[in-house]
């Protein structure tokens, strides 16, 4: 259930009285702002997510770059090992 500022101040008006309930209010909405501005920082936006899928886009092109760069020579080394020691390993 959300309360409105209006509803809010109309529910505390009827328990504390108009001055008392104002200042609450006011109270009320000045906490949530504070809390709203620490966050703000600290939260994505869309542009922020979009930025962080096109650098893990990279990256994982990048990886698998370098991947088929290591692992192809490694293959071929030990297929050559292989092709040139069968021979004995046969035997």
């Amino acid at each position: 259930m959300q309360v409105s500022e209006i509803q809010l101040f109309q529910i505390l008006k009827e328990k504390l009285g108009e001055k008392e309930a104002q200042t609450l209010v006011e109270y009320v909405e000045t906490k949530v702002e504070r809390g709203f501005e620490v966050k703000k920082d600290v939260l994505a936006t869309k542009e922020d997510i979009s930025r962080l899928e096109i650098l893990i886009e990279r990256s994982s092109k990048e990886n698998i770059k370098w991947m088929i760069i290591f692992f192809i020579p490694l293959y071929l080394t030990l297929l050559g090992f292989i092709l040139t020691n069968i021979d004995k390993i046969i035997k």
